[in-house]
């Protein structure tokens, strides 16, 4: 008998012990980083074969920098196809085998109706190497070509995007190159319609664009009438460009030397991004 009631006290005591651990509050589970430091490289490398400034190192060259520097973003200009795969597999060593996206566009031709091509042969245009913050993390790709072109320039300018969404939407451009007044008219489309139209389509992520603008602070036309004060901005000292959304900060940025393997010296900016302050994208202008 005495057991009885013994073991029957015990489940009562039991039971009221689960109902008061049921009515606490579960520990909310950490929240994400409210900032994100990233590291992004600008490299334009000359590497059509076709130019004076090239040298045929200019690649090789590349792979040390990003080794050395270790960047989560390389925006790559005047490259042949087969650099970026190169490039690709030294960028994802560089971050142990983890999650990266290669990503290459060429550039159009306007005299054959084609791409534009290297001396060997392979498309010629711009990249994008990427580092995801997981296996499974979801990236769309973006690029188009500008509807305003030098009639002069039998290039036909483009851009890239590559959008993980939440996270960055890192982009690259080359803009033309023997008219500033229509760099500067690809400038504005890029920033007041091609950037907005890609946030629209994919969701709000911070913008990090690098790349070479061919037009300078200073110059004539100045680059601030395309890039408005309120965009963190750092520059190689001449046509090379970091430019970000509000939202980011420019902690750093610096020249990285090529060795001459090219006529551009790299370009390296630390970033901080602040993911609790989306902030809004230029509309194109009436």
């Amino acid at each position: 008998m005495v057991g009885r009631r013994r073991r029957a006290l015990r489940r009562a005591l039991a039971a009221v012990l689960l109902a008061g651990a049921a009515s606490v509050p579960a520990v909310p589970s950490a929240s994400p980083a409210a900032t994100t430091t990233l590291r992004v490289l600008q490299l334009n490398l000359c590497n059509s074969g076709r130019a004076g400034c090239y040298t045929g190192r200019a690649v090789p060259r590349a792979a040390e920098v990003i080794r050395a520097e270790a960047p989560q973003v390389v925006t790559l200009n005047e490259i042949c196809q087969g650099d970026v795969p190169a490039l690709g597999r030294v960028f994802g060593r560089v971050h142990r085998g983890g999650p990266v996206v290669a990503e290459f566009r060429a550039a159009d031709d306007r005299p054959s109706g084609g791409v534009t091509r290297c001396r060997d042969g392979q498309p010629y245009g711009i990249g994008l190497l990427v580092r995801l913050p997981a296996p499974d993390q979801r990236h769309l790709v973006h690029s188009g070509t500008y509807p305003v072109q030098d009639p002069a320039d039998p290039e036909l300018r483009a851009w890239l995007c590559v959008h993980v969404p939440d996270v960055v939407n890192a982009c690259t451009t080359h803009l033309a190159a023997f008219s500033a007044g229509t760099a500067l008219a690809q400038c504005g489309h890029l920033f007041d319609t091609v950037v907005p139209a890609v946030l629209g389509r994919a969701g709000y992520a911070p913008t990090v664009l690098g790349g070479d603008l061919n037009l300078r602070v200073g110059g004539s036309p100045d680059l601030r009438s395309c890039v408005p004060p309120d965009r963190p901005r750092v520059d190689d000292g001449a046509v090379q460009q970091i430019v970000a959304t509000p939202g980011v900060t420019v902690d750093a940025g610096r020249s990285v030397s090529l060795r001459d393997a090219t006529d551009h010296p790299g370009l390296l900016a630390t970033l901080t991004i602040d993911h609790g302050r989306p902030a809004p994208v230029r509309r194109q202008r009436p």
